[in-house]
């Protein structure tokens, strides 16, 4: 028997609950699938939209693709994301945010908006690079 939309849409949102990592449609699809679910890829493709456009999901663009991650808060926030891992923290930017406030008064610009992700390693990450390379 078929899900109803809504129903896909919370299962989608159960598996991005667990998730600590930004995850594409694809990889999410593919865990899906693999735990027994029977979905379509244009469903969860949809979903993921639907959802990153109602702000419950936080969306990265990557050279080749789009990830998406579970918001833990609902207000601005970037992400620490780790190169080895792809671990996810979420972030305050106050100086990030501050300085927009000021780029906007020196410059007249108004609803200035921007997209930042740091990157580098998590501790975990960092400990097997020394213990590589020693």
């Amino acid at each position: 028997m078929a899900r109803t939309s809504t129903a896909n849409r919370m299962l989608i949102l159960e598996h991005m609950a667990h998730l600590t990592r930004f995850a594409s449609a694809q990889a999410l699809y593919a865990d899906m699938k693999a735990a027994g679910n029977s979905i379509g890829l244009a469903t969860v493709y949809r979903n993921l939209q639907g959802m990153a456009d109602e702000g419950l999901l936080d969306v990265i663009q990557t050279d080749t693709e789009t990830l998406y991650r579970a918001c833990s808060t609902p207000r601005h926030h970037h992400h620490l994301i780790c190169d080895g891992c792809g671990e996810t923290v979420e972030i305050a930017g106050h100086i990030v945010e501050k300085w927009a406030k000021d780029l906007e008064e020196d410059t007249g610009f108004t609803g200035i908006s921007h997209i930042l992700e740091f990157s580098g390693l998590c501790p975990q990450c960092s400990a097997a690079a020394g213990r590589a390379s020693s």
